[in-house]
């Protein structure tokens, strides 16, 4: 028998897992090593630094990100009734959470650095143009269709399902960085 699980988060109090089919492959994600890892990555890079209240984590930010998905998604099955689409919706919620299991540590502060470091490489070895570097998007991309415990969790749903989740990430970085797909 599968039990209500909590969060409490300081922004949005406490967000609640409940016992339905969903709910529980929800917490199944959140429950994996690649989704725990986030609790050890800096959302704000070296801000706490400056700034020491802000320590929050890609964990925190992942699970706020899901919760605020799924009061949107309340409102428009609760606006457009029996033309919403379930499915969409719980591929889109899973998105949600696992958006962001690509950061290296210190997030954004990470990847310049390692660009930083890759232009210097190929410096030193002659090379005009240094290789492409995949960014957090990609990472997280190939956790999702990956032989990892998150990528096993969204194929055990199915594998259409973890598909979509991927594709629609993939449309998110577009959107986000505005290049073509």
């Amino acid at each position: 028998m599968s039990k209500t699980q909590r969060i409490r988060d300081p922004l949005h109090d406490l967000i609640e897992f409940g016992t339905d089919e969903f709910d529980q492959f929800l917490w199944s994600l959140i429950d994996t090593k690649e989704f725990q890892r986030l609790r050890r990555v800096k959302q704000l890079g070296f801000s706490e630094l400056v700034y020491p209240g802000a320590t929050h984590t890609r964990f925190a930010h992942s699970i706020g990100v899901f919760h605020t998905a799924r009061e949107l998604v309340t409102l428009i099955s609760d606006r457009i009734g029996e033309k919403f689409e379930q499915e969409k919706a719980e591929i889109a919620l899973a998105a949600s959470l696992v958006h962001d299991l690509g950061h290296g540590p210190f997030s954004h502060a990470f990847e310049e650095a390692i660009k930083l470091l890759n232009k210097d490489n190929a410096r030193r070895k002659g090379e005009k143009v240094p290789p492409k570097l995949k960014k957090h998007e990609q990472w997280t991309s190939d956790i999702v269709l990956g032989d990892t415990e998150v990528g096993n969790a969204l194929r055990s749903r199915s594998a259409d399902f973890q598909e979509a989740v991927s594709k629609l990430l993939k449309s998110l970085i577009h959107l986000v960085t505005s290049t073509p797909q």
